[in-house]
């Protein structure tokens, strides 16, 4: 399933506007799915959209700080901005002991697969160049690292994978300036060697967000 829309243009707009609705009535007409769980903080508020594989970022502005705990009505959508969107890929990982990876799918059964895959995200063209000929990537549902790695270059920040296996934190990596943010699953992205198998992993978490200067 593919939508028309350049989901960076919906950066800016408040939980209410017409431009998230229909992108979120473009995944899913049922009225079920598109009943947000909704987590306050006095910094970042959260509309997690469990059965479409979607979590959109509000950040408060001028001045405004909810509270924790916070339910949907009680908010004001007027002083909240749309900076961040997280898309939950469904994919198993490819090998590896089953007690792990039966850990690591419960930690992500909360969110159904998006079903926006292949999600194709245009690049930020301060960041690879106007002359490029790849303005946009295609993320599909078994894309791993290496590939992201060959379309974006070497992440400007990237952390985790220390540790044992069993309790480790996930490889994740950040290219700033196109405003991507890659977690990765399975049994390759955590452990003492995650950076040495990493390449072979497959996404579980893609966060798109404003685009950051070096």
């Amino acid at each position: 399933m593919a939508l028309d829309i350049n989901i960076r243009d919906l950066f800016g707009s408040s939980p209410s506007a017409n431009s998230i609705a229909n992108f979120l009535k473009g995944i899913n007409l049922q009225a079920s799915a598109l009943t947000p769980e909704v987590k306050t903080y006095p910094d970042m508020v959260y509309f997690n959209y469990h059965k479409l594989g979607v979590s959109l970022q509000f950040a408060p502005r001028g001045g405004y700080k909810p509270k924790a705990g916070l339910v949907r009505d009680q908010l004001k959508d007027d002083c909240l901005s749309l900076e961040g969107i997280d898309i939950y890929n469904g994919s198993k990982p490819q090998s590896g002991d089953a007690r792990a990876e039966a850990s690591s799918q419960s930690a992500q059964s909360a969110f159904s697969p998006c079903p926006l895959l292949p999600l194709r995200l245009p690049r930020v063209a301060s960041a690879h160049g106007e002359d490029s000929t790849q303005s946009y990537i295609s993320i599909a549902a078994n894309t791993t690292g290496k590939e992201f790695v060959s379309w974006l270059g070497e992440p400007c920040r990237k952390g985790g994978g220390t540790g044992p296996s069993s309790g480790s934190i996930n490889i994740w990596c950040e290219w700033s300036r196109e405003g991507i943010m890659v977690e990765f699953g399975g049994t390759e992205a955590r452990g003492p060697q995650a950076w040495e198998k990493g390449k072979d992993a497959v996404w579980r978490v893609v966060t798109v967000f404003l685009p950051t200067k070096d």
